[in-house]
């Protein structure tokens, strides 16, 4: 018995050798230890049956709601009184919200702002920063109603009244009167150039009194020609800020059959001439060229026939234009049917 009470005996001489709290300390590490243990060994252990079984794992679909449980789900929504939120935040929340938004779009405002103000800083309102690609000029004629097509029966005035209403619309601003009041006579033969003055003043213009058009003019016959079976047109070249047309040399107009038999458009004449005058050239624009008038040729079919379907065009002839563009009907010339019936 005495090796047993000797070994007792060690023990109790080793734990008194020790400081008291080695003893706790060892036994707390072997217990995590073993915890440690146990949690490799569940992770290595093979997957039960029921594991494997995926259906367990599906979503399962949500309960059926009633109507009445989605309109207090959006009332809570809207206002939710347990948390003070609305619309799902708080008012600190909405209040930043709030103000970034406002500062974002302050800042797209006011980027937009400093972009357009140097826009507008940097172009001229008078005339156009860059202006190395002018076009020739079109063409434009009065009446214009119908499309390019003018036909009507001499003795029918419902037929052509139309017609001698849009020839007075347009030539209204031509009336001797206004143009002696806000026009200058101009006697040159060249380009009335005004190059010399502000950039901001304005220019004069040239008359153009709608007497001078002669039976074509309104004056002497209110129906220009309609009622008569020898009806009258209007030619104006459009305007282009800058241009200096032919050249140095009038641009005249021409008429002629396009489609159809050509002894069946007769005589034509032209009012005052069929030129463009150079002293109405250059335009200005609206802002400097404030009571500018175009100039315009006034055509008379003098002999046309009746009841004969034709094509005519007129053109512009001069340097520099252009009068058989395939893609652009207008440049240079204008194309219309007319019949006349009696």
């Amino acid at each position: 018995m005495e090796p047993s009470s000797t070994e007792g005996g060690a023990e109790e001489t080793l734990l008194k050798n020790h400081p008291p709290n080695l003893p706790h300390k060892v036994i707390l590490k072997h217990g995590q230890e073993l915890e440690e243990e146990q949690e490799e060994l569940a992770e290595h252990q093979p997957l039960e049956q029921e594991d494997l079984n995926f259906e367990r794992w599906k979503r399962r679909p949500l309960p059926k709601r009633t109507l009445h449980q989605k309109i207090d789900d959006l009332k809570t929504y809207l206002w939710n009184a347990e948390t003070n939120e609305f619309m799902g935040r708080s008012g600190k929340s909405w209040s930043l919200i709030l103000l970034f938004y406002a500062a974002l779009y302050l800042f797209l405002a006011a980027m937009f702002g400093g972009c357009l103000f140097c826009l507008m800083w940097s172009i001229s309102p008078y005339h156009p920063t860059f202006n190395d690609r002018v076009m020739p000029p079109g063409m434009t004629m009065a009446p214009h109603l119908e499309g390019h097509e003018i036909a009507f029966n001499a003795s029918d005035r419902k037929s052509w009244k139309k017609y001698a209403r849009s020839m007075d619309e347009y030539l209204r601003s031509y009336n001797d009167g206004a143009q002696e009041r806000k026009n200058i006579r101009c006697a040159q033969d060249r380009y009335f150039v005004q190059d010399d003055l502000e950039e901001s003043a304005e220019r004069k213009a040239c008359q153009f009194k709608r007497s001078w058009l002669g039976d074509c003019s309104g004056l002497q016959d209110p129906h220009y020609g309609y009622s008569q079976g020898r009806p009258c047109i209007l030619l104006r070249m459009n305007r282009i800020l800058g241009y200096l047309p032919g050249q140095g040399k009038p641009i005249n107009v021409t008429c002629g059959v396009k489609r159809g038999p050509p002894e069946a458009l007769g005589e034509i004449q032209f009012f005052p001439k069929s030129i463009f005058d150079l002293k109405y050239y250059p335009y200005y624009g609206k802002l400097r060229h404030v009571n500018y008038s175009s100039p315009v040729v006034a055509v008379r079919f003098a002999g046309v026939q009746y009841d004969t379907h034709i094509q005519v065009q007129c053109k512009l002839n001069g340097k520099g234009i252009i009068n058989d563009s395939p893609t652009d009907r207008y440049l240079g010339s204008v194309t219309f049917s007319l019949d006349v019936g009696a």
